[in-house]
């Protein structure tokens, strides 16, 4: 059971990498590549914990700042949107839209 969710935690880890470093045209798209990311950290981190036997307070701290990082995004997807009517990187420059 631990090797399968090891394994199903390097899927997830890997094809979050695949994901983000092949499709760089919408940014909705990074952004759930890099939330499949930190999920994976968070299952190998509970994996490790749960081996070692350890208190599970880093997890908890983990997950406050993946939803703060989740909240940024969404933070500035909503703002890129407004300001430039869409989520393509090529339409999105620092100056104007």
């Amino acid at each position: 059971m631990l090797n399968f969710s090891l394994l199903t935690s390097l899927l997830i880890y890997l094809s979050g990498i695949y994901v983000f470093s092949s499709s760089r045209k919408h940014l909705l798209i990074v952004l759930l590549s890099l939330e499949y990311i930190v999920l994976s950290l968070f299952m190998f981190i509970l994996i490790y914990l749960f081996i070692i036997d350890y208190d599970y307070y880093f997890p908890v701290i983990f997950l406050v700042f993946s939803v703060c990082e989740g909240a940024l995004g969404l933070g500035i997807l909503v703002c890129m949107i407004r300001s430039c009517g869409n989520d393509f990187f090529n339409s999105f420059c620092l100056s104007l839209c």
